[in-house]
């Protein structure tokens, strides 16, 4: 059963406190990496017969196979993949930098670039659970940023195929190239490259802690989006909150993993029991029952705060991944969060929806990142590169200033390469 918590009559180490995955694989995912390596293409043969039984010839999805699946896939799944890909690209589009010049000086141009990254890698998670929201939500800001390629990689089954309904998800966002392989290797193969597998300069996508472990570790080969962690609901409602909602709302996590967290924070402790009755009625009727129960005793909890503006204050030093607002008016209380990921408006708004076809990116800081994270989006996709030109008059009437600064950082060489150019002799 889920702990109800009152705020300031029990510690704030039990308060604010997380689910700190236990199992360390550092070891394991480096020994995975340096062997894709060392040697490429057969590694993945091997790790995919091993981890995941099947006996490949190919890593690549054919054309044939993609086909395939937009046939197999029911006509209604189709449409809603389509529905909420437009979605989503009519959010991220609206992200788009521009790049700018500064020309109000004589002599003097200045500006920014905004180039997307060559080649994007998309980890789509397999086995168990296919999320092709995850190929929609991170390939489309890829393709809207300009990149020229993106990959995907996902596991297969034990009969080599890969989930129709990623195909398709991959299909309708215009996926370059998908692979079969999963796990640390993958990461590993679109971090170096492969035989088949070609390198890329950001990795995006979650997966499991071996998929996080290989991220944190080729961090610096390559760019990584985030290192997630468990996913995370903390929903902030007032005392008119219907219990059931609040309850569904909690659950819609909790059935991920059993290290998800699902956290209610009211200033009502009739809520609050409710709530823990509510959980009680529905987690047996779930599929995934045992998932969340392991989520809910271990890692869920209700705390009880004496207002909404200190709800609020829990919440922001929480700083979850969803964050839902369950009050009359929503955005009369959206300027106090400060730290979330994304924030699910009023008593009609189920987090559910921004996961699957709301638009907003459903990939998102975890473990109190929002701090200073964000969630994906298409600038995650581009670099900037800045440029600075200089006629020779406009130089001369700063390289004294430029001088004056290099030579106070001891660096008289820089200063020199200043004031040659301004010399009358110079050409």
């Amino acid at each position: 059963m889920i702990k109800i918590l009152k705020y300031g009559e029990v510690a704030n180490a039990d308060i604010f406190a997380r689910a700190v995955p236990t199992v360390n694989v550092a070891d394991i995912v480096s020994e995975i990496i340096a062997t894709v390596r060392r040697d490429g293409d057969s590694a993945l043969y091997a790790y995919c017969k091993k981890f995941d039984h099947a006996d490949l010839t190919s890593l690549q999805v054919t054309e044939e196979e993609i086909e395939e699946a937009m046939n197999e896939v029911p006509a209604r799944f189709i449409e809603v993949l389509e529905k909420a890909a437009r979605n989503i690209r009519k959010f991220h589009e609206r992200q788009v930098r521009n790049s700018f010049i500064i020309n109000d000086e004589d002599g003097i141009v200045m500006g920014q670039k905004i180039i997307p990254v060559d080649r994007a890698g998309l980890y789509v998670p397999g086995g168990t659970a296919a999320y092709p929201s995850t190929v929609l939500m991170d390939s489309i800001p890829a393709k809207i940023a300009g990149c020229r390629e993106v990959v995907i990689v996902t596991p297969p089954n034990a009969q080599g195929k890969v989930n129709p309904v990623i195909l398709a998800a991959a299909k309708i966002a215009g996926v370059d190239k998908i692979f079969k392989v999963g796990g640390a290797q993958a990461i590993a193969a679109l971090a170096y490259g492969t035989e088949s597998i070609p390198r890329v300069d950001k990795i995006v996508g979650p997966g499991n802690a071996f998929v996080a472990e290989a991220k944190k570790q080729v961090y610096g080969q390559v760019s990584i989006d985030m290192i997630a962690g468990p996913s995370e609901i903390l929903i902030v409602a007032d005392g008119a909150s219907n219990p059931a909602y609040a309850a569904a709302d909690l659950l819609s996590q909790a059935e991920h993993d059993k290290m998800a967290s699902a956290v209610l924070v009211t200033d009502s402790m009739d809520l609050a029991v409710a709530v823990q009755a509510e959980l009680e009625k529905q987690i047996p009727l779930l599929e995934r029952a045992e998932i969340a129960r392991a989520s809910i005793d271990n890692n869920g909890k209700i705390i009880v705060a004496d207002n909404l503006e200190l709800v609020v204050d829990i919440a922001n030093e929480i700083a979850p991944e969803h964050l839902e607002l369950c009050v009359d008016q929503p955005f009369d209380w959206l300027d106090k969060i400060r730290h979330a990921g994304s924030v699910f408006m009023g008593r009609n708004c189920p987090e559910a929806l921004g996961d699957y076809l709301a638009g907003p990116n459903h990939t998102l800081p975890t473990s109190g990142t929002a701090h200073f994270s964000s969630p994906l989006s298409v600038d995650d996709f581009v670099k900037k590169t800045q440029y600075t030109y200089f006629t020779r008059d406009a130089l001369k009437r700063v390289a004294d200033d430029v001088a004056y600064f290099a030579k106070a950082e001891g660096l008289t060489a820089h200063a020199k390469s200043a004031v040659i150019r301004t010399e009358e002799d110079a050409q």
